[in-house]
């Protein structure tokens, strides 16, 4: 008789190629959305759990996880997570701190170009009916002590 796979539950949205990556060697379940007594009473059946920001990984959650022995973070923080309750119980609690770095570093040069160039006043302007160009003409970025170029 062939021992029976690990099992992992995954309750939020994340790669289909890090589930990829799982699935030769665990058995995942995707459960998105689950609530917080939901999560309680299914958790028993698991040895591992991915998460990553809304899921709350409480000690009640933890207490009911007899099998847990992981809880995965897809991502930076782990507010979320109950870490010494898990420490208390030997489950160990691991998170991604650079898998977002790309996205941070993206998402701070577009918010310095759309501060640079107005762009909410001129989103705005323009779903309010009116272009004030002169007002949004900005400054440019490039040659700029924090800048580019």
């Amino acid at each position: 008789m062939a021992a029976s796979r690990p099992r992992i539950l995954v309750t939020e949205s994340v790669s289909q190629d890090g589930l990829d990556l799982l699935t030769p060697h665990f058995d995942v379940e995707v459960r998105r959305g689950m609530s917080a007594p939901e999560l309680e009473s299914e958790i028993a059946g698991y040895h591992g759990i991915i998460v990553r920001s809304s899921t709350k990984v409480t000690s009640e959650v933890l207490q009911a996880g007899s099998r847990l022995r992981v809880v995965a973070r897809a991502g930076v923080g782990v507010d979320n997570i109950d870490v010494k309750a898990a420490t208390k119980r030997g489950v160990i609690v691991v998170n991604s701190p650079s898998g977002n770095t790309v996205a941070a570093a993206e998402h701070t040069i577009a918010l310095l170009l759309a501060t640079a160039r107005h762009v909410g006043r001129g989103d705005a302007g323009v779903k309010a009916g009116q272009w004030e160009r002169g007002s949004l003409v900005g400054v440019e970025v490039a040659r700029k002590p924090r800048g580019w170029g």
